[in-house]
């Protein structure tokens, strides 16, 4: 082993031991959150689409067929799937989720909305063409199970099409995040040093393409159901 490798694990298990300070998120706490934080999210609905519009576009624009959006939050993915999805939301958030439902009738589209967590989906394996989440994997209580119920509901020729965030390539981003990280998971519960394709390891999920922006923050993956 060389002497950066060494340098490189040490680093990521001071990251680890770093996060592990931050006591964990509940379902219920992260629930009641997100709740407090529904009607700041719809009035800043502007600024988010201003940013990650672009992003959401280029990571969901094919989707098809029959469409979950786990995690959808106020449903600031809707306006970039296709108007032929036929549209399903899930989010923890009972606020949340009456948003994502305003945001239906304001772009004139169907769909239908549910208060439910993703750790355990209340749907029969084998339901969606497509499942799609934005910037979600930070803020699960258990990102893998999460996964593992994404890949069940996912028809075994569909897609799991997700836009997630994490730690910088930058180390000068990268140790400013690291110096946040408590901080930042106390009010948001979104823990923002993560790796996202480190989750697939293990799970019945195959990426098949990822791409990474924005000095490595930003993550756009595609992956299908069946272990690699």
């Amino acid at each position: 082993m060389s002497a950066t490798d060494t340098t490189d694990e040490t680093e990521q298990a001071g990251r680890m031991a770093a996060a592990a300070h931050a006591r964990p998120k509940s379902t219920a706490d992260i629930a009641a959150l997100y709740d407090d934080m529904a009607e700041r999210y719809e009035r800043w609905e502007w600024a988010n689409r201003l940013f990650s519009g672009p992003l959401r576009k280029r990571a969901f624009s094919d989707a098809r067929g029959r469409v979950l959006d786990v995690a959808c939050g106020t449903g600031t993915n809707f306006r970039y799937l296709p108007r032929t999805a036929q549209l399903v939301g899930v989010d923890i958030s009972a606020d949340m989720a009456a948003a994502a439902r305003d945001e239906l009738d304001r772009l004139g589209r169907g769909g239908t909305i549910y208060r439910m967590d993703a750790q355990a989906l209340q749907f029969p394996d084998d339901s969606f063409d497509t499942v799609v989440s934005a910037l979600s994997t930070c803020t699960f209580p258990d990102p893998v199970a999460t996964l593992e119920e994404m890949a069940r509901v996912c028809r075994p020729d569909g897609r799991v099409l997700l836009l997630e965030h994490g730690r910088s390539d930058s180390e000068l981003v990268g140790r400013f995040q690291d110096w946040r990280a408590d901080t930042h998971y106390e009010q948001h519960a979104c823990r923002w040093t993560q790796d996202p394709l480190a989750h697939f390891e293990g799970t019945d999920l195959t990426v098949v393409d990822s791409e990474e922006l924005f000095l490595g923050m930003v993550t756009i993956i595609e992956a299908r159901p069946g272990a690699d």
